[in-house]
Protein backbone atom coordinates (compact mmCIF):
# COMPACT_ATOMS: atom_id res chain seq x y z
CA UNK A 1 0.00 0.00 0.00
CA UNK A 2 1.27 3.35 -1.05
CA UNK A 3 1.58 6.01 1.62
CA UNK A 4 -0.95 8.29 -0.67
CA UNK A 5 -3.10 5.57 0.07
CA UNK A 6 -3.52 5.46 4.09
CA UNK A 7 -6.08 6.56 5.60
CA UNK A 8 -6.46 9.44 7.84
CA UNK A 9 -7.65 7.52 10.76
CA UNK A 10 -4.94 4.56 9.81
CA UNK A 11 -2.58 7.21 10.44
CA UNK A 12 -3.65 8.09 13.54
CA UNK A 13 -3.79 4.15 14.73
CA UNK A 14 -0.41 3.12 16.87
CA UNK A 15 1.37 0.07 15.95
CA UNK A 16 -0.04 -3.73 17.18
CA UNK A 17 1.80 -4.33 20.79
CA UNK A 18 4.02 -6.99 20.11
CA UNK A 19 5.48 -9.78 23.21
CA UNK A 20 9.43 -9.64 23.13
CA UNK A 21 11.55 -12.81 23.52
CA UNK A 22 10.98 -12.42 27.42
CA UNK A 23 8.19 -11.06 28.83
CA UNK A 24 9.54 -11.02 32.38
CA UNK A 25 12.33 -9.08 32.69
CA UNK A 26 15.38 -10.80 34.07
CA UNK A 27 16.18 -8.99 37.05
CA UNK A 28 12.78 -10.60 38.35
CA UNK A 29 13.39 -14.08 37.26
CA UNK A 30 17.04 -13.86 39.29
CA UNK A 31 15.49 -12.82 42.23
CA UNK A 32 12.98 -15.35 41.93
CA UNK A 33 15.75 -18.24 41.70
CA UNK A 34 18.12 -16.69 44.58
CA UNK A 35 14.68 -16.24 46.56
CA UNK A 36 14.50 -19.98 46.19
CA UNK A 37 18.22 -20.86 46.67
CA UNK A 38 18.41 -19.11 50.00
CA UNK A 39 15.13 -21.10 51.09
CA UNK A 40 16.18 -24.24 50.20
CA UNK A 41 19.59 -23.90 51.82
CA UNK A 42 17.79 -22.28 55.20
CA UNK A 43 15.59 -25.47 55.52
CA UNK A 44 18.63 -27.76 54.49
CA UNK A 45 20.62 -26.07 57.13
CA UNK A 46 18.25 -25.61 59.78
CA UNK A 47 17.62 -28.33 62.38
CA UNK A 48 15.99 -29.26 66.62
CA UNK A 49 19.16 -28.37 67.77
CA UNK A 50 18.49 -24.58 67.23
CA UNK A 51 18.31 -22.60 70.36
CA UNK A 52 14.53 -22.12 71.78
CA UNK A 53 15.60 -17.93 71.63
CA UNK A 54 15.60 -18.62 67.04
CA UNK A 55 11.82 -19.25 67.71
CA UNK A 56 8.95 -18.98 69.53
CA UNK A 57 10.54 -20.40 73.13
CA UNK A 58 9.88 -24.15 73.06
CA UNK A 59 12.63 -26.57 73.95
CA UNK A 60 13.26 -29.50 71.66
CA UNK A 61 11.26 -31.68 74.65
CA UNK A 62 8.67 -29.61 74.77
CA UNK A 63 8.33 -29.95 71.40
CA UNK A 64 8.49 -33.71 71.69
CA UNK A 65 5.20 -33.62 73.97
CA UNK A 66 4.90 -35.85 76.85
CA UNK A 67 6.40 -39.35 76.89
CA UNK A 68 3.88 -42.46 77.10
CA UNK A 69 2.79 -43.87 80.18
CA UNK A 70 5.05 -46.89 81.02
CA UNK A 71 3.17 -49.87 81.03
CA UNK A 72 1.01 -50.14 84.90
CA UNK A 73 1.28 -46.75 85.10
CA UNK A 74 -2.11 -44.77 86.34
CA UNK A 75 -4.20 -42.95 83.04
CA UNK A 76 -5.65 -39.77 83.78
CA UNK A 77 -9.06 -39.84 83.29
CA UNK A 78 -9.51 -36.40 83.53
CA UNK A 79 -6.65 -35.98 80.13
CA UNK A 80 -8.48 -38.69 78.05
CA UNK A 81 -11.65 -37.23 78.96
CA UNK A 82 -10.76 -33.48 77.73
CA UNK A 83 -8.90 -35.29 74.30
CA UNK A 84 -12.03 -36.87 73.69
CA UNK A 85 -14.98 -36.28 75.30
CA UNK A 86 -15.10 -32.22 76.13
CA UNK A 87 -16.05 -31.45 72.93
CA UNK A 88 -19.46 -32.75 73.29
CA UNK A 89 -20.27 -33.21 76.80
CA UNK A 90 -18.58 -29.92 77.99
CA UNK A 91 -15.53 -29.61 80.24
CA UNK A 92 -19.20 -28.59 82.78
CA UNK A 93 -20.33 -32.09 82.27
CA UNK A 94 -23.69 -30.46 81.06
CA UNK A 95 -23.61 -31.41 77.69
CA UNK A 96 -25.20 -29.00 75.33
CA UNK A 97 -28.84 -29.03 76.06
CA UNK A 98 -30.78 -30.26 72.46
CA UNK A 99 -27.68 -32.00 71.10
CA UNK A 100 -25.79 -33.36 73.66
CA UNK A 101 -26.93 -35.29 76.58
CA UNK A 102 -24.98 -34.08 80.33
CA UNK A 103 -23.04 -36.09 82.07
CA UNK A 104 -23.90 -34.82 85.14
CA UNK A 105 -26.32 -36.67 87.13
CA UNK A 106 -26.87 -38.84 84.51
CA UNK A 107 -28.18 -41.98 85.42
CA UNK A 108 -26.45 -43.83 82.56
CA UNK A 109 -23.17 -42.52 84.46
CA UNK A 110 -24.50 -43.41 87.57
CA UNK A 111 -25.96 -46.59 86.77
CA UNK A 112 -24.34 -50.30 85.80
CA UNK A 113 -20.47 -49.88 84.78
CA UNK A 114 -20.71 -52.20 82.63
CA UNK A 115 -23.85 -50.44 80.42
CA UNK A 116 -21.51 -47.38 80.66
CA UNK A 117 -18.81 -49.21 79.42
CA UNK A 118 -20.82 -50.85 76.81
CA UNK A 119 -21.85 -47.98 75.21
CA UNK A 120 -18.16 -46.15 75.38
CA UNK A 121 -16.56 -49.28 73.54
CA UNK A 122 -19.65 -48.93 71.18
CA UNK A 123 -20.70 -45.59 70.40
CA UNK A 124 -24.65 -45.41 70.41
CA UNK A 125 -27.15 -43.56 67.77
CA UNK A 126 -30.48 -42.75 67.86
CA UNK A 127 -33.10 -41.99 70.45
CA UNK A 128 -31.88 -41.85 73.88
CA UNK A 129 -33.93 -40.73 77.31
CA UNK A 130 -30.90 -38.65 79.82
CA UNK A 131 -32.83 -37.05 82.65
CA UNK A 132 -35.99 -37.34 81.37
CA UNK A 133 -35.26 -35.01 78.28
CA UNK A 134 -35.16 -37.42 74.86
CA UNK A 135 -31.76 -36.43 73.06
CA UNK A 136 -31.78 -38.04 69.05
CA UNK A 137 -27.97 -37.91 68.18
CA UNK A 138 -24.77 -40.09 67.77
CA UNK A 139 -22.07 -40.59 70.37
CA UNK A 140 -19.00 -42.43 68.33
CA UNK A 141 -17.37 -45.56 69.41
CA UNK A 142 -13.75 -45.85 71.58
CA UNK A 143 -13.12 -49.49 71.74
CA UNK A 144 -10.55 -48.75 68.45
CA UNK A 145 -9.09 -45.85 69.67
CA UNK A 146 -8.46 -46.41 73.81
CA UNK A 147 -7.64 -49.79 75.58
CA UNK A 148 -8.96 -50.99 78.76
CA UNK A 149 -6.85 -48.70 80.93
CA UNK A 150 -7.80 -45.76 79.49
CA UNK A 151 -11.60 -46.38 79.60
CA UNK A 152 -11.59 -47.25 82.35
CA UNK A 153 -9.82 -44.30 83.65
CA UNK A 154 -12.30 -41.86 81.81
CA UNK A 155 -14.94 -43.65 83.12
CA UNK A 156 -13.91 -43.13 86.25
CA UNK A 157 -13.43 -39.73 85.94
CA UNK A 158 -17.36 -39.17 85.17
CA UNK A 159 -18.30 -41.46 87.38
CA UNK A 160 -16.50 -38.93 89.95
CA UNK A 161 -17.15 -35.86 88.57
CA UNK A 162 -19.46 -32.83 88.18
CA UNK A 163 -21.45 -33.52 92.01
CA UNK A 164 -21.15 -37.86 90.59
CA UNK A 165 -20.04 -40.06 93.18
CA UNK A 166 -20.39 -43.26 91.85
CA UNK A 167 -17.92 -46.27 92.10
CA UNK A 168 -14.67 -45.98 90.21
CA UNK A 169 -14.33 -48.80 87.41
CA UNK A 170 -11.37 -51.08 87.00
CA UNK A 171 -9.65 -51.93 83.62
CA UNK A 172 -10.65 -55.61 84.39
CA UNK A 173 -14.74 -54.56 84.50
CA UNK A 174 -13.90 -52.75 80.63
CA UNK A 175 -11.66 -55.73 79.31
CA UNK A 176 -14.84 -58.18 80.67
CA UNK A 177 -17.53 -56.02 78.61
CA UNK A 178 -15.34 -55.68 75.89
CA UNK A 179 -15.01 -59.37 75.15
CA UNK A 180 -18.47 -59.79 75.74
CA UNK A 181 -19.43 -57.86 72.63
CA UNK A 182 -16.82 -58.43 70.80
CA UNK A 183 -19.37 -59.69 67.87
CA UNK A 184 -21.19 -56.11 68.05
CA UNK A 185 -20.05 -54.02 65.04
CA UNK A 186 -22.50 -50.82 65.28
CA UNK A 187 -23.27 -48.54 67.98
CA UNK A 188 -26.41 -49.38 70.22
CA UNK A 189 -29.36 -48.01 68.83
CA UNK A 190 -30.64 -45.72 71.81
CA UNK A 191 -32.99 -46.58 74.71
CA UNK A 192 -34.26 -49.41 72.22
CA UNK A 193 -31.30 -51.54 72.94
CA UNK A 194 -29.82 -49.80 75.97
CA UNK A 195 -32.77 -50.04 78.61
CA UNK A 196 -32.96 -53.42 78.76
CA UNK A 197 -29.19 -53.06 80.16
CA UNK A 198 -30.04 -50.41 82.37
Amino acid sequence: MKPDQIHPQQARENPEPREGTSPVPWFVIGLTAALLLFGVIYIARSGLTNPPQWGDGRSAAELRGAAPAAAGAAVDGAAVFAARCVACHQASGAGIPGVFPPLAGSEWVLGKPATLAAVVLHGASGPLTVKGVRFDGAMPPFGAQLNDAELAAVLTHIRSSWGNSASAVDAATVAAVRKETAARSEPFKGDAELLPMK
